[in-house]
Order: structure tokens, then C-alpha cells, then sequence
């Protein structure tokens, strides 16, 4: 026992590296760096920014919209007429979104029969070989029958059955049809609950009454709990022009911020808004920009001869996204924090070494003071492990 106890003793001593303390004021500052760095993170950002000792949750929403405004036109067409909501808001509801016509072309009375179809480089035709009975391309109003017949005094087109006349939608109106619509108001109504912690609430809070809900327009300034918008302003905000935007249309994002400290007052839970343009408008990108749809609206005559009005509808879909996140303390969430910032104390001696011993000038003196290298014991020529000999 006492050789066994002699023979560790003498391993020990000469087969294990020594590990030596670098007692240096520069490696004591460099640690205490790290450990302060490492502190300050876990209080001002784990704890003070991001919140690490509450438990949060995701907004759940639902959205609601009522548009109003009215506008007066007058053109040869149509001579003077009123559009009201039921005219312009198409369809009348949503899901979490509206859309504003702000420009149209109309194709008035249109009958099926046979028709010279519009003229562009697959339909214009001399002679009747040009056109072939039921072609139909993508971009056909009908399919054509064969014949090739005057589309006015200087140009032939294939016929085609179809409903006519054809649509003409090459000139697009210039100002849009509905210059008034930027003046045109939307109310935003929009719930809000966090399941987590069973917490819900309205845009529409508690102090507004319905004597300020008449007479409020939103402004950032002024008004920035509001629901009511008023489209141009909506336009300005996210950076465009509404006029320019009303010609061809496009999408714009009406965006609701629900981000709540429910270890605070629910009265400092409100909604934040901001706008933006969401389709691309791009100068070097112009095929095929802005937003437009077409849909019609059928008659029938006392003869029971239908007939129907082509609208091809320009306009901005307004879409309300809403996101948000809640937080509230919770033990759990807290104890992993701190847990996890401890944790890391560790790291800072870690990073010293790295420091000390590969990025100092004198780095090779630390290694050597750090670290005593010795050769592997030999043993007698003559003798090894597991014989007799």
C-alpha cells in the first residue's frame, strides 16, 4: 500500500501538466472586462430590453371597416352622375381589407352576338384566310368565326362571338374617374385578445365617445387614436402620391401595433399606426402596374334580350394588418433568464485565455507561466506493463 500510494505520488509529479496562476494586473482587468460586459448584458438587454422575465403571448384580431364619402362626375357617357359607397366599395366586405375604385373604364350595353374583335398584332386581319374559326388566345374577348370585317375605316379585324362591342381599355382616363376619392373616410374598428392571459380591448378605447367619433379625422399629431382615416392621408403617410396612385391603382397597408406591458395599466395598452405602399412601383419595372379587376352588371329588357355593363374597376385595396405581442412576469421565464446569465459567467474565463494567450503581446510568456510541459515518463529499457520480467 505504501509503494501504491509512493507510485501516484510520483505520476502525479511528473506524467500531469501544472497549471499555474497568472497572478497579472492586465489579465485581472481583462476578466473583470468580460464579466462586466457579460452582466451588463444580461440586466440591459435580457432583462430591461427584451423583457426576460415575462411570459408573452400573440395577438389574436379581428378587423371591420365601414368606408363613406360621395363624389359627382359628369361626362359625355354617363352625363352628371352621384357615386356613393354602394357604387365604389366592391366587394362591400372583406376579410381585413377594402378596396376603393379610384379609376374606370366602362363598356356600356354590351349584347352577345358577332363583332369585329379588338385590334392588336394576333387580330388584325386583309383577308378572311387570316382568321381561323374558334381561335381563342389568352387575351380574346370571344372566339372568332372566320371572318374578317372592318373594325372602323382604316383597320380589319378577325370577327368574334362574343359580348359586343368588345371592351376598349387602351387609353387608360387620365385624371382618375374619382378624383374626390382621397377625401373619402375609413373607420377601422378592430378587437384584440391574448388568450394567454385573457386580456382583450378595442381601437376604439374607452375615453373616445361617440360626440369624437363623429368629428375626428386620425392624425399623428393630434388624433393618433382615431379610427377614422382619411385616404389621401393615408397615401401622404406612407410616402406617395394619391392622385398618381388613383390612375392604375395599387395596395397599401394600414398597420395596427398592439405591443403590451400587461405588468402596467391596461390603459397603456394602445394601438399604434403607421401606412405603407405593399405592390412595387418601380420606374424600371412598368408591365403591367397598380391593382385592377373587371366584373359586370346584368340586365334584361321587357323583351327578355339581356344585356350587361362591362366595368373594368382601378382602385386601392387597403389592407389592416395587425400584430402585436403581450408580456406579463411570470417565474418561469425569470428564473430560466437568470439561470442561463449565470451560466455565462463561465465563458469569461474562457475568453480571458483567449485573449491572454493567442491576441497579447506577450502571449508566449503567459502560455509558458500557464502551462509547464514535461516529457512522458520512460520506463527501464528492459521492462514493460503486464510481463514478469
Amino acid at each position: 500500500m505504501v509503494w501504491c500510494g509512493a507510485f501516484r505520488s510520483f505520476l502525479f509529479e511528473y506524467d500531469t501538466p501544472r497549471i499555474v496562476l497568472i497572478r497579472s494586473r492586465k489579465v485581472g482587468l481583462i476578466n473583470r472586462g468580460v464579466q462586466l460586459a457579460i452582466l451588463a448584458y444580461v440586466i440591459g438587454w435580457v432583462f430591461l430590453w427584451e423583457k426576460g422575465y415575462q411570459e408573452t403571448d400573440s395577438v389574436v384580431s379581428s378587423v371591420t371597416t365601414k368606408v363613406k364619402g360621395v363624389t359627382l362626375t359628369n361626362t359625355s357617357t354617363l352625363g352628371p352622375r352621384i357615386w356613393d359607397v354602394a357604387d365604389y366599395v366592391i366587394p362591400p366586405q372583406e376579410e381585413n381589407s377594402v378596396f376603393v375604385m379610384t379609376n374606370v373604364i366602362l363598356t356600356l350595353n354590351q349584347r352577345q352576338g358577332r363583332c369585329p374583335e379588338f385590334p392588336d398584332d394576333q387580330t388584325e386581319c386583309n383577308v378572311k384566310n387570316n382568321c381561323v374559326p374558334g381561335y381563342v388566345s389568352t387575351h380574346s374577348n370571344g372566339i372568332q368565326t372566320g371572318e374578317c370585317i372592318p373594325y372602323n375605316n382604316s383597320i380589319k379585324t378577325c370577327e368574334v362571338f362574343a359580348w359586343c362591342p368588345v371592351e376598349d381599355d387602351y387609353h387608360i382616363p387620365k385624371p382618375a374617374f374619382l378624383q374626390e376619392a382621397e377625401n373619402f373616410t375609413i373607420l377601422v374598428k378592430n378587437n384584440i385578445w391574448y388568450p394567454k392571459f385573457n386580456f382583450s380591448k378595442r381601437n376604439i378605447l374607452p375615453t373616445i365617445n361617440s360626440t369624437y367619433l363623429k368629428n375626428c379625422i386620425y392624425d399623428s399629431q393630434t388624433h393618433p387614436f382615431c379610427p377614422i382615416f382619411r385616404l389621401g392621408k393615408i397615401v401622404e403617410a406612407a410616402g406617395q402620391n394619391f392622385q398618381e396612385m388613383a390612375v392604375e391603382g395599387g395596395v397599401m397597408a394600414l398597420q395596427i401595433n398592439w405591443d403590451c406591458n400587461l405588468d402596467r395599466a391596461a390603459s397603456h395598452c394602445v394601438p399604434k399606426y403607421s401606412f405603407r405602399r405593399l405592390d412595387n412601383k418601380d420606374s424600371a419595372h412598368t408591365v403591367s402596374p397598380g391593382y385592377n379587376f373587371r366584373f359586370a352588371k346584368y340586365y334584361k329588357d321587357a323583351n327578355g334580350t339581356e344585356s350587361r355593363t362591362l366595368v373594368k374597376a382601378y382602385g386601392i385595396r387597403f389592407d389592416i394588418i395587425v400584430f402585436g405581442k403581450a408580456g406579463k412576469f411570470d417565474v418561469i421565464p425569470t428564473m430560466i433568464n437568470i439561470g442561463s446569465g449565470l451560466a455565462l459567467f463561465g465563458v469569461a474565463t474562457v475568453l480571458c485565455d483567449v485573449v491572454v494567450l493567442y491576441c497579447m503581446k506577450k502571449r508566449y510568456y503567459y502560455r509558458e507561466k500557464k502551462y509547464k510541459y514535461v516529457e512522458d515518463y520512460e520506463l527501464g529499457v528492459n521492462e514493460t506493463y503486464g510481463t514478469d520480467s
